[in-house]
């Protein structure tokens, strides 16, 4: 139990930082990429209203003021080293699609043919914009018909791809670190449920073995009553309180060793189909006396590797929760086959009238879904508890589903 507690605080830790981390990693290359592209459309824009060109600047004639401090945001993604930075070519075409004028000045990897071929394939795309490899491109009408623009992104690319392999390493070593801390440091920070949970526990123990003694008494008690004043009604409601409550300090009891690890199992290799059906054989005389059905559909031959006591403890628990809660005259069936996932152990009872979302709860303690109901048939909420215990003490799931009336408990080993 402390160590799901552990394993489930440190997946909730790793999940939350996780996410905080995905944000702060995606938001910020999103970011970056918004920028780069307003960027490239800002040039595209300059180049495509001033014909291929960058306009000349004012700055470039005038004395610079080097003293004057420029904002801390530029939103403009200009400067004066803009032009000779930026590789670019250009097109001008005809109303016929007929080349006028080639500009590859101002980029070295595309010849004027290369360039040719390009702005054709593009004109004949349909597109007026768009990216070609790492170009990305802009068709405008001229007056002497069009102009294409291409812009070169190869090196706001490779500075996205590298910005994005650094911050997503940061991100992942980050993780890691906050995983190893948080491994290292869970068993501290859930202390105080582990005491909680530990002082409830020994409660549960010096508690049940103090009732023990009582019950015992009050038991013989009523033997020695009953020799002196003979049968009485009011006897036989003591005798049966008493194993009520006797059978309610053994569920507490064992839960209580499964919890603590300290239930010896005796694992291995039995046949768990003999002690299924053996078990059944065992609820048959009830059923008949509740005028139940109890029928079982049990494949032959079937071997697992756990212990078999618990496993008989687990079936009649099933069983005895089917036969409680069935409707009058029901029908309680037990299966047990194999498949790929394991053994599976399913019982099922007519008469349901749970809902779907109250069955994660009925593995809980004490939880009672129908408490008139259970006050009528004696149950207390530990049983299924117990039986949950059983099968993840054999390294298995426990889980319920309600079909048309019928509920169905399956435990696969």
């Amino acid at each position: 139990m402390i160590k799901q507690l552990q394993k489930k605080f440190v997946l909730i830790a790793m999940c939350s930082f996780l996410a905080v981390i995905v944000c702060i990693v995606g938001g910020i290359n999103i970011a970056v990429t918004i920028h780069e592209n307003e960027a490239t459309e800002n040039i595209l824009n300059i180049l495509s209203d001033n014909d291929g060109k960058f306009p000349k600047n004012n700055n470039h004639t005038e004395p610079k003021d080097f003293n004057k401090r420029k904002p801390f945001f530029d939103f403009s993604m200009m400067t004066e080293e803009t032009p000779f930075e930026t590789r670019f070519f250009t097109v001008m075409v005809d109303s016929d699609n007929n080349i006028i004028q080639l500009d590859t000045g101002h980029i070295a990897a595309v010849s004027p043919d290369e360039a040719e071929s390009i702005a054709l394939e593009m004109l004949n795309s349909g597109s007026n914009s768009g990216s070609y490899g790492s170009y990305k491109y802009r068709i405008t009408e001229q007056s002497y018909g069009k102009l294409i623009v291409f812009v070169d992104r190869s090196n706001q690319l490779k500075t996205l791809s590298t910005y994005l392999i650094w911050s997503c390493s940061i991100g992942a070593i980050s993780l890691l670190i906050v995983f190893i801390l948080v491994s290292l440091l869970s068993r501290r920070a859930i202390k105080p449920v582990i005491e909680n949970m530990e002082k409830q526990k020994q409660f549960i123990t010096d508690a049940g073995h103090e009732i023990k003694t009582p019950l015992a008494i009050i038991s013989a008690n009523a033997d020695v009553l009953e020799l002196d004043t003979g049968k009485s009604e009011w006897i036989d409601s003591i005798r049966n309180q008493t194993k009520r409550l006797n059978s309610l300090v053994k569920s507490l009891l064992e839960l209580s060793k499964v919890d603590e690890g300290k239930s010896t199992l005796n694992m291995c290799m039995f046949s768990i189909s003999d002690t299924i059906e053996h078990a059944v054989e065992d609820f048959q005389p009830i059923a008949k006396k509740l005028d139940k059905t109890l029928v079982s559909e049990i494949t032959p031959q079937l071997s697992i590797k756990g212990d078999s006591e618990s496993i008989t403890r687990l079936t009649g628990i099933l069983i005895d929760n089917a036969l409680k809660y069935s409707d009058k005259n029901g029908t309680i069936k037990v299966t047990l086959t194999r498949n790929s996932r394991g053994t599976i152990l399913a019982v099922s009872n007519t008469g349901c009238t749970l809902k779907q979302n109250e069955l994660s709860r009925l593995f809980d303690r004490f939880y009672r879904a129908d408490s008139s109901r259970s006050r009528e048939t004696g149950g207390y909420g530990i049983g299924l508890s117990l039986a949950k215990a059983i099968v993840e003490a054999h390294k298995g799931k426990i889980s319920a589903k309600v079909d048309d009336g019928i509920i169905t408990f399956k435990a696969i080993l």
